[in-house]
């Protein structure tokens, strides 16, 4: 099909597909935060409740965890120096002002609001590139597949990363537009810098799209982009903020998580096992991450037809290229947290999209258009069913946890620091609403004189030693937990 222009019925089918995203992603909108991941979208809201509190510092970020246990440096303070936390200040802005609903709602309805955005891109870009089929099932499987629902509206940076790299991808798409007056070629350019510098920000992963802003230049100027200033400003300027943001994290290093082992690594029960480029990395990340998770088994049918069809121009592949450099480079990250996937969703959409197009395109070729239909739809139900019931079980909320927090909150006063007995999840303390140390480690002495208050633990083998021992007191107890007074 050929690439088309945006008429007035694409606002249509664009609305139609904003509002199925939109109704999909308030599933358990309102959920405590205790799904998937939730010690790492714990540390992230945890970021913004501070801000709510305290003000938008948005150079001295703030979390629950004392213990500095992701540096090896203790961490009194609660630094958080990873991302720069435009994300976090986003939603602790929005809840001051509208604090209708609550802070975990906002950080949600942040990431849904930038996923928005990059359906509408992912819309655009098909049809302008490919055609209107493209661009309807590309923008619709990015709006309602399972893998992709979830992970853009969680509490997490990546879906506004992305997003805000979106933005950049499209000023410059639109800048290779004929015909422009320098002003105009000016103003998108610039544009395109501030977004991709803010996308760098939020999360540097996404310099992988830098791939596909390098295409774009190359669109436009061929190989004289080598010599054309503009390039080299552009990207200048698109780093400039991400460098000067590591420089100045490195005087917080007890803030600044252990990171190497995000390249080769994983964390199992035996310790840190390499995978690099193991069996074991293949198998997750294109078998149970892509095939199983993501496409719901069938789906990656489209996927493949998107990348094989013959094409005479390669932007699209660009986008390809970036996110299997992503995958290979990342290798630790992405098998050990599905959270890692986010930033290449938007891809996959696209390529599913460009698919089922060319199979459409086909349809001369097979056995009748109607059955080329009936194949389409039916591998599109199944695949999405497939994916769902492997995915719903990540909204799952421990209500025990819940309970555990309610209490910790009636029992202790907001200043209190207390210690957890969750192996550095952070989730616990998040809930409860109190900063503190994650995990215990035959430490309570030393955090007693440090100031902590309360230990709070679950491990029965535990409480009947400090019981035995009369070491501490029980000021709660219940068949699940037991809180003591340090």
């Amino acid at each position: 099909m050929k690439k088309q222009n945006f008429l007035l019925y694409d606002y249509f089918f664009l609305l139609t597909i904003f509002l199925i995203a939109l109704i999909f992603r308030l599933y358990k909108i309102n959920a405590p935060l205790a799904d998937l991941h939730s010690w790492r979208q714990a540390d992230t809201a945890a970021v913004a409740r501070n801000y709510v509190r305290d003000g938008i510092d948005l150079f001295h970020p703030h979390y629950d965890d004392l213990s500095g246990r992701e540096a090896g440096i203790e961490n009194p303070q609660g630094n958080r120096m990873v991302e720069f936390p435009l994300y976090n200040s986003i939603f602790a802005s929005t809840y001051t002002l509208l604090p209708y609903f609550s802070l975990d709602i906002h950080g949600r309805l942040t990431s849904v609001f930038f996923s928005l955005i990059i359906i509408g891109i992912i819309y655009y870009l098909l049809l302008k590139e490919s055609g209107r089929l493209s661009a309807i099932m590309g923008s619709f499987v990015y709006a309602v597949f399972p893998f992709f629902v979830f992970f853009s509206r969680v509490i997490l940076p990546e879906t506004t990363a992305t997003g805000l790299t979106f933005i950049s991808i499209l000023f410059l798409y639109l800048y290779l537009t004929k015909d422009l007056t320098r002003l105009k070629e000016i103003i998108y350019l610039v544009l395109s810098s501030i977004f991709f510098a803010l996308g760098l920000l939020v999360k540097p992963t996404i310099i992988f799209y830098s791939i596909v802003l390098i295409y774009l230049f190359f669109k436009k100027y061929g190989l004289n982009s080598l010599r054309k200033i503009d390039q080299y400003l552009f990207f200048i300027l698109g780093f400039i903020p991400l460098i000067a943001w590591r420089l100045y994290i490195k005087n917080f290093p007890e803030g600044i998580p252990a990171s190497d082992w995000l390249l080769t690594s994983v964390n199992t029960f035996e310790g840190l096992k390499t995978i690099f480029l193991r069996p074991a990395f293949f198998r997750w990340i294109f078998f149970e991450r892509l095939n199983h998770m993501i496409f719901g088994g069938y789906m990656s049918v489209f996927f493949l037809l998107g990348v094989l069809r013959k094409s005479s121009k390669y932007f699209f592949h660009s986008f390809l290229i970036g996110i299997l450099l992503y995958l290979f480079i990342f290798e630790g990250g992405n098998v050990q947290h599905e959270y890692y996937q986010t930033i290449i969703l938007p891809t996959i959409a696209i390529f599913i999209g460009l698919g089922v197009d060319f199979l459409w395109g086909q349809r001369k070729n097979l056995h009748s258009p109607f059955l080329t239909i009936a194949a389409i739809f039916i591998i599109f139900v199944a695949s999405f069913f497939f994916s769902y019931f492997t995915i719903k079980g990540f909204y799952s909320v421990p209500n025990d946890l819940v309970v555990i927090a309610k209490i910790i909150k009636t029992i202790t006063n907001p200043d209190d620091k207390i210690v957890t007995d969750r192996l550095g999840d952070t989730t616990l303390l998040y809930l409860a609403d109190r900063r503190g140390w994650p995990a215990y480690s035959g430490n309570l002495d030393y955090l007693k004189e440090k100031g902590y208050k309360y230990f709070v633990t679950a491990n029965k083998n535990l409480i009947s030693e400090f019981k035995v021992k009369k070491i501490y007191k029980a000021v709660f107890e219940n068949d699940q937990f037991t809180i003591f007074a340090l």
